[in-house]
């Protein structure tokens, strides 16, 4: 179980943060991982965080690939409580973190007030957080 739960857990980190690159950093340009930097310096830390969570998808897959799918099928509510948990946790903390204390970025560095944006991404984490608890609860259940 073990397994499951960190690659399910580390699947969801690497989801989130590849749909955060693609989305926020890539396709809508609304920041990057160092906002306050030349235009490359801002695409080479990209590249980095890049690297960094196609690494950690990569583990996940591992990790996911050595464990039981028998397991696998009876635990599905609680593969994506684990999967919805990691990538809230991720977004949770990488917003508290990045957004709140350090700001190093916004999730939209070019309106007047990006609190806004930064609380509402806030928000969806919490709300992945919570519906992956609840689904590893209902798992547990079974």
């Amino acid at each position: 179980m073990r397994r499951q739960f960190w690659g399910a857990f580390l699947f969801g980190v690497g989801v989130t943060g590849m749909l955060d690159g693609i989305i926020f950093h890539q396709l809508l340009q609304w920041h990057s991982m160092v906002m306050y930097h030349a235009k490359p310096d801002q695409v080479v830390s990209d590249g980095w965080f890049h690297l960094a969570i196609t690494l950690v998808w990569f583990v996940a897959t591992v990790l996911i690939s050595r464990s039981d799918p028998l397991i696998m099928l009876r635990e599905r509510r609680r593969f994506w409580g684990f999967f919805l948990l990691g990538g809230g946790l991720f977004n949770l903390l990488e917003g508290i973190i990045n957004h709140h204390l350090l700001g190093v970025h916004h999730v939209h560095e070019y309106v007047p007030n990006p609190l806004g944006y930064d609380l509402l991404f806030d928000t969806v984490a919490l709300v992945m957080i919570g519906w992956g608890w609840l689904l590893v609860r209902k798992g547990a259940e079974r």
